[in-house]
Formats: C-alpha cells, sequence, structure tokens
C-alpha cells in the first residue's frame, strides 16, 4: 500500500519579543503565523472502519493541532522565560494578559521544533510527523522535516 502524506493548515495571531537581538524584533509585536502540518502514513485498508481510505481523519489532526498549538498560542504573547522579558511577562500576566513563557528566544526556527515535539507526541502510532511550515509573513517561514530529524 502506497503511503500517502496529507496536510491541513491552520492560522493564528500571536505576539513576541526577541531578546537581545540587534533589529526591530526586540520591541514586542505580532505576526498572523500559518502553520502547515503534513503527516504521512498509510490509509486505512480495512472496510469496516468508519476511517477507511483514511491516514487520519482531518478533523482528528485539526484537533491535535487545536489542542496543542492553535488554542495555547493564539492572541498570546511569547517571551523567553529566561530573559529580563520574564519582569514584562509577569505585568502583563498580572493585568489578565495570555503569556506563554517558553525556555527558548521564541523566533520562528525555535517554535516550530518546540511545535512539531507537540504534535508528534499525539499522533497515532501509524502516523509520522512529515514536515511543518510555519509562516511568520507572507515572505517569511520556517520548515522543520523529519527525514532533517532522525535521532
Amino acid at each position: 500500500m502506497s503511503k500517502i502524506r496529507i496536510t491541513k493548515q491552520f492560522s493564528f495571531e500571536t505576539g513576541h519579543a526577541l531578546y537581545g537581538y540587534d533589529g526591530k524584533c526586540k520591541n514586542v509585536h505580532g505576526h498572523s503565523y500559518k502553520l502547515s502540518v503534513t503527516v504521512v502514513g498509510t490509509p486505512i485498508i480495512d472496510r469496516n472502519n468508519v476511517k477507511f481510505g483514511m491516514v487520519i481523519d482531518f478533523s482528528d489532526l485539526k484537533s491535535i493541532v487545536k489542542e496543542e498549538i492553535v488554542d495555547q498560542f493564539d492572541h498570546a504573547t511569547v517571551f523567553n522565560q529566561t530573559t529580563p522579558h520574564l519582569e514584562l511577562a509577569n505585568e502583563l500576566k498580572s493585568r489578565g494578559h495570555h503569556v506563554i513563557l517558553v525556555d527558548y528566544q521564541p523566533t520562528s526556527e525555535n517554535m516550530v521544533i518546540d511545535f512539531a515535539q507537540k504534535i508528534k507526541s499525539r499522533l497515532p502510532i501509524s502516523v509520522q510527523l512529515f514536515s511543518l511550515k510555519l509562516q511568520e509573513t507572507e515572505t517569511s517561514f520556517a520548515e522543520w522535516f523529519a527525514s532533517d530529524n532522525l535521532e
């Protein structure tokens, strides 16, 4: 049976700041992120299975990504918890803002690595994460491929 890749796309709004950066992105700002999630697997061949012919139901993939990424990061501000931005984060939290503290510089590159780990941990054993594309602007994106990250 053939291996098939399927992709689901998501969008969410997230703010961040890059502490210590030497350009404009050192300031708190936001992006309309677009995330493309591609998984690979063999379509189900059991005719009695309600998911017959599917690698994974798009709605199941949507639930995983929505719970792990979109619902968490949408309209949140992300800061590196090991920088002085922690003070700003705590102030924003005390005023009711949704703030996420991470242990990395919140660049698209590091965010896509984080997202890959979160999504991989939730996929059924028969489905593998193939790639992620995190688009920060119309012309800038970071990609993660399983084939580049064999352990």
